[in-house]
């Protein structure tokens, strides 16, 4: 028996239980965000590609606070911004953001979008993040910057542009705005983002202390190599999804 060998993500036989599966990750995925503080107002979306429609997704109704959001409240919309199924208003950011970055990355089932104290706070510097730990190493040479902030995303094309300068990546900082995180699967999109946000703190907090000492970009790549997969991204969600759906099982419903 390998002890070393990770789980991974469940594979599925059904369409059916594939999408209550993402549908499930997704409202949990709301509950750990409301719990690290990343709720506010009405901002932030995390949606789920449908897996047999990949023209559509679900995604939280505006305007329902992060740490109340069950299975049966995700909406589910297509490409062109009707609402399918679920009851609730859909945030048109969301919408012109999320749809945008589907389309343009077939590869994606589910983006992540906050509006964080550091990743708000790391985004008005207009720089990638530097590998000065481990877990910055996450985005080494994977991440964009989007350098264009023209007021609150709306349009569809506005949409077009964010998915454009993220190409290929996991993540992408929005200048004078936040962080978007993508993933093959809910947890890995959810992951990178937590992630993501932590290490635009930890920034912060070594470039108000000093100067910090980089990793050089060898040691760098290697590092994101070891632990940038999204299998990792997959598995290092699972203890937050384990803890929210033990701590609060109504998500389920």
């Amino acid at each position: 028996m390998d002890h070393f060998k990770r789980p991974g993500a469940p594979v599925f036989t059904s369409v059916e239980e594939e999408r209550r599966y993402r549908k499930e990750r997704l409202a949990g995925a709301f509950r750990v965000f409301a719990q690290m503080g990343y709720d506010y107002g009405v901002s932030g979306h995390i949606t789920a590609r449908d897996p047999e429609y990949p023209d559509h997704f679900w995604v939280n109704p505006m305007g329902l606070h992060f740490n109340s959001i069950k299975v049966s409240d995700l909406l589910l919309v297509n490409h062109k911004g009707e609402i399918i199924e679920g009851k609730g208003v859909l945030n048109q950011a969301a919408f012109a953001i999320h749809s945008a970055v589907h389309a343009a990355r077939p590869d994606v089932v589910a983006a992540a979008h906050a509006h964080t104290i550091y990743g708000e706070a790391w985004s008005t510097l207009g720089r990638l993040l530097d590998p000065i730990t481990q877990d910055s190493c996450y985005f080494y040479n994977d991440h964009a910057i989007f350098n264009s902030y023209t007021g609150e995303v709306l349009e569809k094309s506005d949409g077009e542009k964010i998915a454009k300068a993220l190409g290929n990546k996991k993540a992408i900082i929005l200048q004078n705005h936040g962080l978007l995180t993508v993933g093959k699967t809910v947890d890995s999109a959810a992951w990178w983002f937590i992630t993501m946000d932590r290490s635009c703190k930890v920034q912060l907090l070594a470039e108000a202390a000093g100067k910090p000492v980089l990793i050089p970009s060898h040691i760098a790549q290697l590092t994101r190599n070891q632990i940038g997969s999204e299998d990792i991204g997959w598995f290092s969600f699972q203890p937050y999804w384990n803890s929210i759906v033990k701590e609060q099982p109504d998500l389920l419903e």
